[in-house]
């Protein structure tokens, strides 16, 4: 299991955006279970507050170039690169213009919720899934953190099934009280079925609230990991009560090698809720 690859694809990443506690565990436990002799690869978006002068962005030209369907439309998929020195550590980033360009994050200025975030839900998962493939990298493990990776488990159990680079990929994700008040574009489950997603996989975001698009994570995930200790009793009973492994929450220090063994877990096919 030490040579396992481990994708990490999240919402949030210190020190690109401010510390939460999402970002921060998205920023640290990559490096970490690097160091313990896993392989890595880590994923965010691009969005425009980030200072790509600041951290030294710069264009994978030879991942960049793609498009991507969504809503009936083309939009170009643009990948790009930084270090974090500190952590001898690379992060890739899924940008275009239309979707990331703004210089705001998931708000406009009038602290509205841009009415295109599910869309750019959507590019950001389908982004990293097809970068993954051109990397010609298999990952064993695939660990979503944020809401906005809530539709990778559903295109990776689907679109990506009999991808021979998913395959044999398990998909763990990490549930936080990071979220959002409201809803997402009453359509968004209308533009997944358009991409080939079966409607009755997407029933439970015809609402596409902050804990549906966490429900929806967590019907299609082989693991999840408790992320905040003040989920709702909603979330939290979703959790308790599906198939796969869970793994307590992890406080916000420590929790690396608890993790780390949960991955092992899911490798090795367990089915018990871990402590």
């Amino acid at each position: 299991m030490e040579k396992a690859r481990i994708l990490y694809i999240s919402q949030h990443i210190v020190p690109f955006l401010p510390a939460t506690q999402m970002s921060s565990v998205s920023r640290n436990l990559p490096q970490a279970v690097h160091e313990k002799g896993r392989e890595i690869r880590v994923f965010t978006p691009r969005f425009g507050k980030i200072n790509e002068r600041r951290h030294q962005l710069h264009e994978v030209i030879r991942l960049s170039g793609m498009n991507l369907m969504i809503d009936e439309t083309d939009h170009p998929l643009v990948i790009k690169v930084a270090s974090i020195p500190t952590a001898r550590m690379q992060v890739y980033f899924i940008d275009n213009d239309e979707y990331f360009k703004r210089k705001a994050v998931l708000r406009d200025g009038s602290n509205k919720l841009f009415p295109d975030n599910d869309e750019r839900a959507i590019f950001f998962a389908r982004g990293v899934l097809e970068t993954v493939k051109k990397l010609g990298w298999a990952p064993d493990i695939i660990h979503c953190n944020g809401w906005m990776t809530s539709v990778v488990p559903l295109y990776l159990k689907q679109q990506f099934s009999k991808d021979p680079y998913f395959a044999e990929s398990k998909v763990i994700s990490s549930i936080y009280s990071e979220g959002f008040e409201g809803s997402l574009n009453r359509r968004m489950s209308e533009k997944l079925v358009q991409d080939g997603i079966q409607s009755d996989s997407v029933s439970t975001i015809e609402n596409p609230s902050f804990d549906n698009l966490n429900a929806l994570a967590i019907q299609h995930s082989d693991g999840l990991i408790i992320g905040s200790e003040d989920l709702n009793e909603e979330t939290l009973s979703a959790i308790e009560n599906s198939s796969v492994p869970v793994l307590k929450y992890h406080g916000e220090e420590g929790y690396v090698t608890d993790i780390n063994n949960f991955y092992d877990t899911i490798l090795e096919g367990k089915a018990e809720a871990v402590s």
